[in-house]
Formats: structure tokens, C-alpha cells, sequence
């Protein structure tokens, strides 16, 4: 597929920015968040726009938030995934924002290089908390040194496994640390019958396979993608780590370790084998392996973080930041929501909506004897990671991205080292064209 710059900035994102913000002729203005009393006693309406995806976590902290008080209502407008990015430029382009936007994490940086988001360094800075907020979202919220958006929920990527058949295979799940003890793992599992297997992926999901997969890589403090977000090239040949993660996958596929559903899975049956007790290790979120679960199956799940070839521990730290955008006519009101969507209550409520904190001393002893599975990431918040890039998207969620068509001819075609060079071939194509 040969793609022109136009073409590559549309899908990435960064047509639709590059299109119509500069069409407003200048940038909105930037609200005074230094100003005395700012974010305190609001009145009005505060208008959020969320992802649809995660509307479920953030309409129970905005149900929560209206119903602590009656001066100040947060108005929910839920905007389709793949439709996000364009009408909120479309918006900022007819200076007709809303005040607050939650942001898929990954795209912060879309906005905040185009200048469409207000510079909230001097609040983050003085949270109480501000040590304790996932590194991961706001290395995503971040650029020169100045923050422009703040974590909010989590979606975290983890190992969860099924302790009734670990327990059956001999399988001590402290031995789940590194490939070899995954493979050994999956082979004691698999022996357990034919319906048994060790392990299960969405192995046509390009989505799902970039959350679950890169974790392995970043264990290792290993990266595919290097350099400042605009200037980046991709590191695939010669990236040791990424060639072992796909020959882990490779042998779990050739020994039939996985179930042969998951060749074609497009997230459409997604944990499915894994909540009927048929599946010894699953790499998932909380949502699908255990929010999705039902009581029985809750019981037997356990979880650890992803680990790479020789150990380390790792998670995707997707999720969400809350953005106040330039132009914000209740940016005061906005910013009273985002520190009340932080405070401790809220957060430790998010696994009811299937998302986890983003304030690591939401674990207490409570939380942990009520939220077990959700606890994993909140140990090491420090090991959260997404890659900082303009092309994501691009590079990891598209049906064609070269990320599953590197893994797809991998580990189902066989073919390691072509799947490399033309892994590489794709990632540079795509951060070369996206270059700012």
C-alpha cells in the first residue's frame, strides 16, 4: 500500500486538525486557570463530550458529581469513536467548544499539538495527589515540559489467568514471569483435555493485538517507535525483543496453545473461551476478563502484569485524560469536575463502570478485598506505557496497520524475518509522511 501525505495525516488524525484548525484563523482564547478562585463555586453548565466507548465509566462520576450539588451540572454529550477527533476540530474551528473533553489518552497529543488545549500545568502542580496520577496518561498529556490534560480513568492491559486450571496443570502462577514460564504454562494447561487451551488472543483485532502485545516489548524497556512525538522512526529490524514476542506467539500458535477460533477473531468473541473456563492465560483488560464475568468465574481469576522475554513487567495504560479546551466558557466549572472525577471516592468506584483509577493510592485494604483483579497495575503505575505518537492510529489500530500485518504473517504465516523488514518498511512509511 503506497500512501500520500494527505492520505497518511487523514488517517492518523492529523488531517482533520491540520484542515480546520488553521481555518479559524487564530487560536482560541486561553482561560486564566491561575486566576483566583478558578475551579471553585462554579455555577451553570458544564458541557463534557466523551468517547462513547467509555461512557459508562464517566457517566458514574457525572451522576455522582450532580448529585453532590445543585449549583453546577455536567451535561454528557457521547460522541461516536470514530468520529471524535473530526467533530471536535470541526468545533474548535466555529470557536463553539465544549468545556470539557475526555480524550482517548493516546490522542492527547493530536490536540495539544495544534494549541487546542488549555495549559493546566499550574493546577496539576498543585494537586496534593499530583505524585501519585499514572505516569503513563500524562507522558501522553505532556509536551515541552507543560501538561495540558490530566488522567482520568484507566484502561490497563494485563495477564489474568484462570487459578482452577493453573491448580489442575501443577502451574504456580509466580512462574508467570518470562516466555519460558508462559510456554511451560500453556503446555500444562493444554494437557488437561481437548477443549484446554493455554492460551488466547483476538488474532485479527488490530486494536486488541497492540494492546496486548506491546506490553511484552516494553517489559523488556524495549520500544518500536523512538524519538519526539513528529519526529520518530520505527524500530523493528534489529529489535530483538519485538522478534522473541512474535516467536512466543508463533509457538503458541504451531502447538496449538491456542484455540484455532482465534486466527479470525475480531474481538467479536473476545475472552469468550476464557469466561467458559477453557482458557489457562488471557492477556485482556478488566472489563472483558472480569466485568464481563460471572461470579463463579470471578472467583478463579487471578492476575499479574505482562512480562517480557527474560521477566520485567509491563501494561498498556490506555484509558482516558480530561481536557479543558481553549475557548472553554465554564473552564472553572470544568476544572471543579476534573478534581472531583480524581477525588478518592470517585476513583475507587471506576470497576464498577470495567475501568481501573489512576491514582495509585486508591489501593487500600478495602479496594484490594473488594476489586482484586483491578489492583495488578495500581502496584506498579510506574511500569504504564503508551507510545507517545501522532500516529497511532496508523500504526497500530488500522485493519492494515503494519503492526498486525507483521504479527499476522509472523506468527500465523511463519515468515519471522520478512514480517520484520516489512514491519519496519510500514512504521517508517507512516512516522516519515506524519512528520510535522
Amino acid at each position: 500500500m503506497t500512501l500520500q501525505r494527505r492520505d497518511v495525516l487523514k488517517l492518523a488524525g492529523l488531517g482533520a486538525l491540520g484542515t480546520l484548525l488553521p481555518a479559524c484563523g487564530s487560536t482560541l482564547p486561553e482561560p486564566d486557570v491561575t486566576a483566583a478562585g478558578f475551579g471553585q463555586g462554579a455555577t451553570g453548565t458544564v458541557r463534557l463530550w466523551c468517547r462513547s466507548a467509555t461512557q459508562s465509566g464517566i457517566q458514574v462520576v457525572v451522576d455522582r458529581f450532580n448529585a453532590a450539588q445543585n449549583r453546577l451540572r455536567v451535561q454528557v454529550t457521547p460522541v461516536l469513536e470514530s468520529q471524535y477527533v473530526t467533530k471536535l476540530a470541526t468545533a474548535i474551528r466555529g470557536r463553539r467548544v465544549p468545556d470539557i473533553v475526555d480524550l482517548d489518552d493516546i490522542n492527547s497529543m493530536l490536540f495539544i499539538y495544534r494549541d487546542a488545549l488549555t495549559d493546566l500545568t499550574p493546577l496539576l502542580t498543585a494537586l496534593p495527589y499530583r505524585d501519585v496520577l499514572s505516569p503513563g496518561h500524562l507522558l501522553l498529556a505532556t509536551r515541552n515540559g507543560r501538561q495540558y490534560a490530566v488522567p482520568f480513568l484507566a484502561d490497563n492491559s494485563a495477564l489474568f489467568y484462570n487459578r482452577e486450571l493453573l491448580d489442575r496443570a501443577g502451574v504456580d502462577p509466580a512462574s508467570l514471569s518470562s516466555f519460558d514460564g508462559y510456554l511451560a504454562a500453556a503446555r500444562k494447561v493444554r494437557r488437561l483435555g481437548p477443549d484446554i487451551y493455554g492460551w488466547s488472543i483476538a488474532g485479527n483485532s488490530p486494536g486488541v493485538l497492540g494492546f496486548v502485545v506491546q506490553p511484552h516489548i516494553w517489559a523488556a524497556d524495549a520500544r518500536t517507535v523512538t524519538g519526539e512525538a513528529g519526529r520518530q522512526r520505527g524500530h523493528i529490524v534489529g529489535n530483538e525483543t519485538v522478534r522473541r514476542t512474535l516467536q512466543l506467539y508463533r509457538t503458541l500458535w504451531q502447538e496449538e496453545l491456542l484455540p484455532r477460533a482465534n486466527f479470525a477473531d475480531a474481538a467479536t468473541a473476545w475472552g469468550s473461551e476464557f469466561r467458559a473456563n477453557q482458557v489457562g492465560l488471557f492477556p485482556s483488560n478488566y472489563a472483558v476478563a472480569v466485568l464481563s464475568a460471572n461470579e463463579e468465574m470471578r472467583k478463579r481469576t487471578g492476575v499479574v502484569l505482562m512480562s517480557g522475554p527474560d521477566g520485567g513487567k509491563a501494561f498498556f495504560d490506555g484509558g482516558d485524560n480530561l481536557g479543558i479546551p481553549r475557548g472553554a466558557e465554564n473552564a472553572s466549572g470544568a476544572w471543579e469536575f476534573a478534581t472531583f472525577a480524581l477525588d478518592l471516592a470517585q476513583q475507587s468506584a471506576l470497576p464498577t463502570g470495567g475501568y481501573t483509577p489512576v491514582r495509585s493510592d486508591v489501593a487500600t485494604a478495602e479496594f484490594r478485598r473488594k476489586y482484586p483483579q483491578a489492583v495488578a497495575p495500581l502496584d506498579r503505575l510506574d511500569r504504564g506505557y503508551a507510545p507517545p505518537t501522532l500516529a497511532y492510529n496508523l500504526l497500530f489500530n488500522q485493519p492494515d496497520s503494519p503492526f498486525i500485518a507483521m504479527f499476522r504473517r509472523a506468527v500465523f504465516g511463519g515468515d519471522v524475518d520478512g514480517a520484520l523488514a516489512a514491519g519496519q518498511a510500514g512504521f517508517d512509511q507512516i512516522l516519515e509522511q506524519a512528520q510535522l
